[in-house]
């Protein structure tokens, strides 16, 4: 099979300015959103080890989902496959035309129509006028949102906002999906129409990576999936035998007699 995504020793690291905090509350806070993957550069500035040595390498076509508890380092792979994060080392390859799919409704002016956000967001995906002509039926019907799209989005509430924004991008054939905990949101309705848009998607061709808290959402999408746990992989294997693993993963030790001799 072709390469489409491929890492070598690939490693991010954040430099976070944390001066004026209370010095233990400072320390707390960052273990929390890191993980703990820290190392003090001075007194104003700590350095968050996101990713460490990465080695990974997706073959087109292919579902893949990474699973990790927040702080893990999920978000932070999906951002350095789609160019948004600049390793400190290592290597990134990228073959192909890679869709980022991170905040739904990130792209919307509030201020413009539907209709009209459909068109601007089409343009910034490099749709020609005819092409996003074709696409308007199938958001339509997707959405729901009928009249609504003659509105503001300014007068839509977060989900018609989602929707708008999912329909759109998802709308756009590309080779690389990346889905970050994108279609966990919304009402069971929508989550269920989002599986079904993703899984379509999916059978056009593309290469899909997701993220995702939902083991259902998961097994629906993926045939592989990616254990990371403190920015780093855990375990690479099928589905079912890589949710198995992060379930064990997160179970408490039990301590035997032997531990407190």
């Amino acid at each position: 099979m072709m390469e489409c995504i491929k890492l070598q020793n690939v490693s991010i690291d954040f430099p976070v300015y944390v001066g004026g905090m209370n010095s233990s509350f400072k320390q707390k806070l960052i273990e929390i959103g890191t993980a703990g993957k820290i190392r003090r550069s001075n007194e104003r500035i700590v350095i968050v080890s996101a990713l460490k040595n990465i080695d990974l390498t997706i073959n087109q076509g292919e579902r893949v989902g990474f699973i990790g508890r927040n702080g893990a380092g999920k978000t932070t792979l999906l951002k350095t496959i789609s160019g948004f994060c600049e390793p400190v080392e290592g290597q990134v390859s990228v073959t192909g035309k890679c869709t980022p799919l991170f905040n739904i409704s990130a792209g919307l002016d509030v201020e413009r129509t539907g209709y009209e956000n459909i068109r601007f967001m089409g343009t910034l995906l490099g749709l020609r006028p005819y092409e996003i002509d074709e696409l308007i039926p199938d958001i339509e019907e997707f959405t729901e949102l009928g009249d609504y799209l003659n509105l503001p989005v300014r007068t839509y509430s977060a989900g018609m906002q989602v929707r708008l924004g999912f329909a759109v991008i998802t709308g756009v054939q590309t080779d690389i999906l990346l889905l970050d905990e994108a279609i966990g949101v919304g009402d069971a309705h929508f989550v269920q129409k989002a599986n079904q848009r993703a899984q379509g998607y999916y059978n056009k061709s593309g290469t899909l990576v997701v993220t995702s808290h939902s083991n259902d959402i998961i097994r629906e999408l993926c045939e592989r999936v990616i254990v990371l746990k403190d920015g780093r992989i855990v375990m690479d294997a099928d589905t079912e035998t890589a949710i198995k693993f992060y379930e064990e993963m997160g179970k408490p030790q039990i301590q035997t007699k032997e531990a407190f001799s």
